[in-house]
């Protein structure tokens, strides 16, 4: 089986097994999302979740972010862990989408990654769920589940990013990866692989990872 062909049948197997590939941050418009995916940095998903919408209800767009006080915001995303680096980042996101790109989320890698803080692992995020385009999130679980199913040996994000954008499905690729978070969380773990119950043990390297 090539890696293509591996590819494709990884994404079928996972489709199977996670029908609803979707993000789970909360979020109504791209901003939004990037704030919060910046905050998701080293803390769970459910805490900032439960952080934004005390958030979003003082700086609901860019430009209120961008004239926001610094300690206000770090007092409001306290419990999401580097909260003082992560509120610089925040009022600087804000500025910098109202002065470079007209109070809009931009929709490409190369300008997201020009905002304080945005990586392209939040960069393809965004490009992936809010405009729609081939994006590989090179998160943990991708990057440990790729490399178990035998997808790449790399693990180094961006070396990951590169090679599975290549041989995954374009218009799947966003989609496998948010199951691949699915999976990485309930089953394939980076404590341990639940193999017995893993949907997919039948493609897998290391199919006794314990």
């Amino acid at each position: 089986m090539t890696k293509k062909e591996l590819a494709v049948k990884s994404v079928q197997l996972l489709k199977k097994e996670y029908p609803d590939a979707i993000c789970s941050l909360n979020y109504s418009d791209p901003f939004q999302l990037l704030i919060a995916t910046r905050l998701s940095a080293q803390c769970t998903d459910a805490r900032v979740n439960m952080v934004t919408p005390a958030l979003f209800k003082e700086y609901p767009t860019a430009e209120k972010m961008a004239n926001a006080e610094l300690g206000r915001v770090e007092e409001l995303i306290k419990t999401c862990g580097l909260y003082k680096t992560k509120a610089k980042d925040l009022i600087a996101i804000g500025k910098g989408i109202t002065e470079n790109f007209g109070g809009k989320v931009p929709g490409t890698i190369e300008e997201l990654t020009t905002l304080s803080g945005v990586g392209r692992k939040t960069a393809n995020l965004i490009v992936g769920d809010v405009f729609g385009k081939p994006a590989v999130v090179t998160d943990t679980h991708l990057i440990r589940i790729a490399g178990r199913i035998g997808l790449t040996k790399q693990k180094e994000p961006f070396k990951v990013e590169k090679e599975l954008k290549a041989i995954l499905p374009p218009e799947e690729s966003n989609d496998f990866c948010h199951r691949t978070v699915l999976h990485g969380r309930a089953v394939c773990t980076a404590r341990k692989a639940y193999c017995e119950k893993c949907v997919l043990k039948e493609i897998c390297k290391k199919v006794n990872v314990k």
